[in-house]
């Protein structure tokens, strides 16, 4: 399916789910405040999944969020990343994985080099990654208003399109905690 055809149905279909599914959301939470340094998470979708981060992974959560700054994002862009390398490698800047890995997919974002990401040594640089990752969200259209996993998914392509959305809270609550400091 071409790219254009593709971003049409996505966007159709993220436009039913969500007017389906957005209007209670709003009218349930209508009279609780919201925060300005809190990202507006935009309908989270389904069961949240949650895991207990090392140093590592709060380093790389860091990274991703000063290359997001560096880009000139929004905290929604950094919400969007950290979910997608929660799903890709668990915000682990993974090498090869040998036998575990059918592809060449490296890094927090599982790019492929094979794919034009860029080198084994760009792909593992978390500002490169995330950079990279940026990059391709800013080419989808609209991608600010739409649900996490339908951008996370036109950028990277996977098997699993709507993973991502397990990963938004705790995305969002990493960005609220580190967007500031």
């Amino acid at each position: 399916m071409n790219t254009m055809l593709r971003k049409s149905v996505l966007g159709i279909a993220g436009l039913a789910f969500t007017g389906g599914v957005f209007a209670g959301p709003i009218a349930a939470h209508a009279a609780e405040p919201v925060s300005a340094t809190k990202p507006v998470a935009v309908s989270v979708q389904g069961a949240q999944s949650k895991i207990d981060l090392n140093g590592e992974q709060t380093a790389n959560a860091k990274a991703i969020i000063a290359a997001t700054k560096k880009a000139g994002l929004p905290e929604r862009a950094a919400v969007i990343s950290i979910a997608t390398s929660l799903q890709e490698s668990k915000l682990e800047n993974l090498g090869h994985l040998g036998d575990r890995n059918d592809h060449d997919s490296l890094g927090l974002f599982q790019q492929r080099p094979s794919s034009g990401w860029g080198t084994p040594e760009q792909i593992t640089d978390p500002e490169y990654s995330t950079l990279a990752f940026l990059k391709g969200l800013k080419q989808v259209d609209g991608w600010q208003d739409m649900p996490l996993t339908e951008a996370a998914q036109t950028v990277q392509v996977s098997a699993y399109p709507d993973a991502y959305a397990q990963w938004e809270q705790q995305a969002a609550d990493i960005v609220a905690h580190n967007w500031n400091s």
